[in-house]
């Protein structure tokens, strides 16, 4: 495994960039590039130790777990397995356990009146381009939503 890493400077509060980031309509702006064919869907109970889907529009994707979350300056994730069209859940499959306990952190700092947005993902050197997109393509609407959004 990799750990990629993506730094974005916004001209917004941490609280503006953290709601961009974790609000429903906005979430579906950002990781668009993830997975331009299917919109993505996050939906979460907020816990630490609970569960967080992460989906696309056929309701396939990840299962995964907030590992830490200290709003509005840190959320960790650790991702546990996958999710089929029918709500099943794998977190026992070879497949799936080369890639189980992988993390996915993101960091607001306070950076001189803006928000530094640090994120970092651990995947497959197979995953990097894709990641790369994602992330770079991503982080720059979840900026212009911050910096250009009145309220969510």
């Amino acid at each position: 495994m990799e750990t990629l890493s993506y730094e974005i400077i916004i001209s917004a509060s941490k609280q503006k960039v953290w709601d961009v980031l974790w609000n429903e309509k906005t979430y579906r702006e950002w990781t668009k590039f993830f997975n331009p064919a299917s919109a993505s869907v996050m939906k979460s109970d907020w816990q630490v130790g609970g569960k967080t889907y992460f989906l696309n529009s056929e309701g396939e994707g990840m299962v995964s777990t907030i590992d830490n979350m200290e709003e509005p300056d840190q959320i960790i994730f650790k991702h546990l397995g996958m999710v089929d069209k029918e709500g099943n859940e794998d977190t026992e499959s070879m497949e799936v356990k080369q890639w189980s306990g992988c993390f996915e952190k993101y960091f607001l700092i306070d950076f001189d009146g803006r928000t530094k947005l640090h994120a970092e993902v651990q995947v497959d050197k197979n995953w990097e381009e894709h990641m790369n997109k994602g992330f770079t393509q991503g982080l720059e609407i979840v900026k212009n939503l911050a910096e250009n959004t009145l309220t969510l």
